[in-house]
Order: structure tokens, then sequence, then C-alpha cells
């Protein structure tokens, strides 16, 4: 028999934070008691998603108004530079996990290299544990304090890490070219950037200067024997709303072929219930993933028999944010980790 617990979202009228209310208010375990916003105070929330059925829900309140002492566990759905000042003020009151990137990173000079933001407690950076359940599951069950990954690196992690961990991949050329939905760039964006009355836009950004690349590096060598890792990131935004594609391209280390790379995947994903790998009749497609919290990843031959390509595709929103934020609970709590992720 398993509690019911109280939960807090901060920063729930967000596109993350709307996706975790819809999750959470349906959890057999949960009781959504206090939902933060810094706009919409007293409304319902209702009045900014009509799918949340659950009506037993609060109103929403500001940020500020939160009592840690009323809650169990606190999402911290709140932009980069916010949310750890959060953190300064619940820490030691209350299990947190938190989704920006204030906790992701393990150094406070690459923290604010990359972020451009001062940060008011580095001290507590190395008790978050990375929110990479399928990496990092035991870490995640015994922690009180869990950074989730950003969307972009779960996507490339999930299908590298395994391959590195068993040195089968080159590390000098890992070619990674990314695809979003603009929901991953959150509700500022201009959307006339990818639509207009006569067409629909495609672009690349911040090539191989994404703020993600030092998270994906910091990853990666926690997890390689390899001295030096180089890889290229070109991420695009899609016209449109949800969803993300990363095409991955390796060279792979003399002596090993794809049937290689097969074993090692059916032998990461036997017990992971979100890595669901598609065969060649299957379409690695965003219809495939749009709105559950899967990873699929398909593998292809290349020419050249010692290169692989492998795609790898999520729901930005859910497997990239709050589905995998909500996994981690799970996990946390010693609860299945499908509970409330099964039929989203």
């Amino acid at each position: 028999m398993h509690n019911n617990y109280k939960v807090a979202v901060l920063g729930s009228t967000g596109y993350v934070g709307l996706e975790l209310v819809k999750i959470l208010s349906n959890h057999p375990f949960i009781n959504l008691n206090f939902l933060g916003s810094e706009n919409f105070s007293e409304k319902n929330i209702q009045i900014l998603d009509s799918s949340i059925k659950n009506l037993k829900i609060p109103k929403i309140s500001a940020n500020s108004n939160f009592d840690p002492k009323k809650s169990d566990i606190v999402f911290l759905a709140l932009p980069h530079g916010i949310s750890h000042k959060y953190v300064k003020k619940f820490f030691n009151k209350i299990k947190i996990i938190d989704l920006s990137a204030d906790f992701r990173l393990d150094s406070i000079n690459t923290y604010e290299d990359n972020y451009n933001k001062d940060h008011t407690c580095p001290e507590l950076l190395n008790s978050f544990i990375y929110g990479l359940p399928e990496i990092n599951f035991s870490k995640i069950n015994k922690c009180s304090y869990i950074a989730i990954p950003g969307c972009y690196p779960t996507s490339i992690l999930l299908p590298i890490i395994p391959l590195l961990k068993n040195n089968l991949i080159n590390t000098n050329n890992i070619i990674i070219d990314s695809k979003s939905g603009y929901s991953g760039a959150g509700k500022k964006f201009n959307i006339s950037n990818i639509k207009n009355n006569n067409d629909l836009n495609f672009y690349n950004y911040n090539t191989n200067t994404h703020r993600h690349i030092c998270e994906i590096k910091q990853e990666l060598y926690k997890h390689s024997d390899n001295k030096l890792i180089n890889f290229s990131f070109n991420p695009h935004i899609l016209p449109i709303f949800r969803g993300m594609m990363s095409t991955i391209y390796c060279d792979l280390k003399k002596g090993i072929n794809i049937k290689d790379i097969k074993n090692t995947y059916d032998e990461f994903s036997k017990k992971l219930p979100f890595i669901k790998f598609l065969n060649k009749k299957e379409k690695a497609d965003f219809f495939s993933v749009q709105n559950n919290n899967n990873c699929l990843i398909k593998l292809y031959k290349h020419q050249n028999d010692s290169h692989i390509i492998i795609v790898s595709l999520i729901d930005n929103l859910l497997k990239g944010a709050a589905g995998q934020a909500v996994q981690c609970f799970n996990i946390m709590m010693n609860l299945d980790e499908k509970i409330g992720l099964e039929y989203l």
C-alpha cells in the first residue's frame, strides 16, 4: 500500500508546467496541493489547458506563497536563473525535482559561462543527481534532489551512452543533427519565426555553441574511458509544436559491426519500459513519439560498414521534461516508474 504524496508545482502555467499538472493530477498516489505561477493568481488551471480534467486541484497561487512544510515534494518548472533561488530557500525542508538547468552541471564556472547568470547556491550543485532514469536509476532511488536533463541531451545521451560504456564507437568525430518543435523554446518564442500567411519556416541555430553542449559533454565523459570526446551539434527549430529528433552519425571501433550495436541496445533496454527500438518497417517520425514518455531509437546501416546512423526521438515536453520528471518521482518514492505515464 502506497502513501498519497502531497505535491506542489512551481511554474505551473508554462508549457512544461502544464504537462506536469496534467500528469500529476491523474497520478493515483499524488495529491496536488499547490500550483504556483508568476501570473494567473487565483485562476483555475483549466483556463489554460482544458484537457486537465481534475477539478479538485487548487487554484493557481503566486510561487512565493509556497510553504514547503505543507508538501512532500516540489517540482520546479521555473526558468534557468530563477530555480536556484527557490532551492536555496527550500533545501533540507522538502524533496525537490528541478526542471531548469540550474543544477544539471557539476561546475559552477561552466554554469555561469553558459547561462550568463550568477548562482546563489553553488555549494548545492553536487547534492543533485542527474535525472536520466535509464542511466542513473539506483542513484535517483536514493536521492531527495533531482536535476532533470535538458531535452536535447536526453535524446542524445540515451542512444550514445550504452555505446560508450561498451567501447563500441570512436569518440573523435560524432556528428549530431537535432530538430525540435518550437515548444522547446518556451512560451516567449516568436511564432512568426516559423509561420506566416504564405508558408512555414525551418532553421538551424547556435550550431556548435548551444548551451546544452556542456551538459552533453559532461555526461558523455562520465561514461567513457576515452580522454577525448569530440562532437558536432547542430540544432534546428521545426514549424510544429512538440517532438524532437536527433540523428547521430558514429564511426565504429575496429572489429565492431552493426550486429554488436544491436546486441548492446537489446541488453541495455531489457528492463527499460520507455526505451523502444524500431524495426526496419516502422517509421521514425514525430507522430510515434508525441504525447508519450518513450524514447524511440532506430538504427541504420551506413554505406560504409565502419559507420552507423542512429535516429532518436522523444517528445521534448514529456521524455524531455515533465514525463521524465514524473518518472524520477516514481523512482524516488519506490513506485513503479511507469505509474501515471502509461496512458498519456
